[in-house]
C-alpha cells in the first residue's frame, strides 16, 4: 500500500487550503460562498507547497470530503503539481460504505487509515478537531476554518511538526 513506511501528511482542503464555506453546484462545480471578498479556492496551496518543499519524502493522503464527490485522482488534480505528485491515497475509498464512513468523526477516519496504511510517522492538517482520539491529538494541526494554514500560529506549528515527522 502506498504510504506504508513513509512520513504521511493527512490533508483536508476546506478550512485548510481555503475558507471552509465551500459549496457545490452542478453547473459550476465547487465555489466559496458566505465568505468575505478575497477568499478563493486553494488560495493557500502555494504556501503549503513552500512549507513541504524541504521535506521531499513526505507523502499526502487526502482526508477531504472532495474525495467522496470527485474521487481521489480528481480531487488531487485540484492541488499544485508538486503536491499532486505526493498524493498516495485517501481516507475514503470507493469500496467503502459511504454511510459507515460518514458516521465516523474525521479523527477516526484518519486513525483508521493510519492503522491500515502503517506510515512511518504521520500528522494531519484539518479544521475539524471533533472526534479525535485523545492519544492522537498531538498529531492534529487544527487550522482556523476561515484562514486555514495562513494563520501564523498554524504555520509555526506545522513547521515544527514537519521537522518531527521527517526525523521520526
Amino acid at each position: 500500500m502506498r504510504g506504508t513506511g513513509a512520513p504521511v501528511l493527512y490533508l483536508d482542503f476546506d478550512g485548510v487550503l481555503h475558507h471552509e464555506n465551500v459549496f457545490w453546484h452542478p453547473n459550476i462545480g465547487p465555489y466559496i460562498s458566505g465568505a468575505p471578498d478575497g477568499y478563493v479556492l486553494f488560495q493557500h496551496a502555494e504556501l503549503l507547497e513552500k512549507m513541504l518543499q524541504p521535506y521531499p519524502k513526505v507523502e499526502i493522503v487526502l482526508s477531504t470530503s472532495w474525495v467522496r464527490r470527485y474521487g481521489c485522482a480528481s480531487a488531487a488534480k485540484q492541488l499544485r503539481p508538486s503536491q499532486r505528485a505526493r498524493v498516495v491515497g485517501a481516507t475514503f475509498r470507493a469500496r467503502m460504505g459511504v454511510q459507515d464512513f460518514l458516521a465516523k468523526p474525521r479523527g477516526m477516519q484518519v486513525l483508521d487509515d493510519a492503522l491500515r496504511r502503517k506510515p512511518k510517522s504521520w500528522l494531519a492538517l484539518d479544521d475539524d478537531g471533533l472526534g479525535w482520539p485523545d492519544g492522537y491529538l498531538a498529531k492534529l494541526i487544527k487550522t482556523h476554518p476561515h484562514e486555514g494554514i495562513s494563520d501564523p500560529a498554524v504555520q509555526e506549528e506545522l513547521r515544527a511538526k514537519l521537522k518531527e515527522l521527517y526525523r521520526a
